[in-house]
């Protein structure tokens, strides 16, 4: 398997340390509001690289932290806690928001068929393996303390920005955030491993350390479990691009000054969902969820599948026309295979090479769109009906778009019968929304959409007009 690593900037074999078994770390969600569907196609994406690696043989050893303390705004040193901002807006205590919103999460996963990790640390249940860590980086000394808080210090290091000096906006983060100077730092690029004395004397969780009543950074979690839980030599670590600077970068500084030794040979980095307002994000309001695509009529793995159909390196550009069109691909590919006749035995030896193509397609750096295309060519190829249901439960081993399931509840159609008034109304619907949006009344257009959506309607767009019909 060839794999994109941030770290050299390049395609590459992915070779684990130790061959056939794969130590995989990926960064979790900071648990004070629901994940976004932003934030999903991350997950979607390391989901498929976690069950490719384990399709191609390999043994999976993955695991996630849950970030309940320590992430401020700015993703930096500066800002409100994350943790003490959701907890103030529901009038709860931090605990509370952070078990609501990690058992929402995974309901999340669930829904979009994503595996759950094996091992799942939250922050808080490790704090004592931080202070250990920080004592280390003390000892060795790569941190230092002033104002009461204990800094790492970015001068030891001969290469901080590990990732290159790239000008993509992705990976200057800690430059865009509006931040406050902290004058305690020695180095502009030094982070926060613990904090106590500071502006921060209203977090609601605090633990005792050798420095004072404080608590953690936010960087250090990802670092001390991924050792504890994975050892020495970490074998892929993956996030989403905004992680790579600056919170890979300082994981990668304080890991290998507390090992002594390099870390993680590799790093995948899955880039932004956008829409018509740029990167979808929490902050800029109205984000959407999985529950809300529910609500407008639309199956979960569609959503998967929307994501399938980009590579996890190129920016995807939501709108509801283009989910509209993967819930019609994935109404018609369930449709074919509900067809295919379930009894007879598969032909394995005519199987392989599709087996062998898919491989290919998934090994190339992740290329879901060209396996998907190798799901369609099985379709269409001369096999019998026993041996394409069989491909299409092996690949979708790596999928998980849950195609027999639903093929085997039955095909809906495409397209429902409508009375003629009802059609009518549809399609006035639809002509008004194409006025408001030559108008550029976006707003008039988006509620159109909305009403349309819940109705199921979907519509493409042609040469030769609008097409629609309504789904399930």
């Amino acid at each position: 398997m060839e794999l994109y690593n941030t770290l050299t900037q390049k395609k590459e074999p992915f070779v684990p340390h130790t061959p056939g078994q794969v130590k995989m770390y990926t960064c979790g969600p900071t648990v004070y509001h629901y994940a976004h569907i932003g934030n999903l196609r991350t997950y979607i994406m390391e989901d498929v690289l976690e069950k490719f690696l384990r399709y191609d043989g390999n043994q999976v050893d993955r695991v996630m932290n849950i970030t309940d303390v320590g992430h401020l705004s700015s993703d930096a040193d500066t800002g409100e806690d994350k943790m003490l901002a959701g907890a103030r807006r529901e009038h709860k205590t931090v605990l509370q928001i952070a078990q609501f919103y990690t058992d929402a999460f995974f309901k999340d996963c669930e829904k979009l068929n994503i595996r759950k990790p094996d091992t799942v640390v939250p922050a808080t249940s490790r704090v004592a393996d931080f202070i250990h860590m920080v004592e280390v980086l003390l000892e060795k000394g790569y941190a230092y303390e002033a104002g009461g808080n204990v800094y790492f210090d970015t001068s030891k290091l001969e290469n901080y920005y590990v990732f290159g000096n790239q000008n993509s906006e992705d990976l200057a983060v800690g430059v865009r955030d509006s931040v406050e100077e902290d004058s305690n730092k020695r180095n502009k690029t030094d982070f926060v491993l613990w904090f106590t004395k500071s502006k921060f004397d209203d977090q609601e969780l605090k633990w005792e350390s050798p420095w004072g009543l404080g608590y953690p950074g936010w960087h250090i979690e990802c670092s001390a479990i991924s050792v504890k839980e994975l050892g020495e030599y970490l074998d892929i670590h993956c996030g989403g691009i905004d992680n790579a600077f600056p919170h890979h970068t300082n994981e990668i500084a304080q890991s290998e000054a507390y090992l002594g030794h390099p870390w993680c040979k590799n790093w995948f980095h899955v880039l932004h969902l956008n829409d018509a307002r740029g990167k979808m994000s929490k902050s800029k309001g109205g984000f959407l969820t999985v529950s809300l695509l529910e609500e407008k009529g639309y199956d979960p793995l569609v959503y998967r599948l929307f994501c399938l159909q980009s590579h996890y390196r190129k920016p995807l550009t939501f709108s509801f026309e283009t989910l509209d069109n993967a819930a019609q691909a994935y109404q018609k590919l369930v449709q074919r295979i509900a067809a295919l006749k379930a009894d007879g035995d598969p032909d394995l030896e005519a199987a392989a090479p599709y087996q062998e193509k898919f491989k290919e397609a998934l090994g190339n750096d992740l290329n879901t769109s060209l396996g998907l295309t190798v799901l369609y060519d099985v379709l269409k190829a001369d096999l019998t009906d026993a041996t394409k249901r069989y491909l299409v439960g092996d690949f979708d081993q790596v999928l998980s778009l849950g195609l027999l399931e639903a093929a085997a509840k039955g095909a809906k159609p495409a397209g429902k019968e409508l009375s003629a008034e009802e059609a009518a109304e549809i399609e006035a619907l639809i002509a008004k929304r194409a006025e408001a949006r030559k108008n550029k009344d976006w707003a008039t257009a988006d509620a159109i959409r909305d009403q349309l959506a819940a109705r199921h309607v979907v519509m493409k767009d042609t040469p030769n007009g609008v097409e629609w019909h309504v789904g399930p």
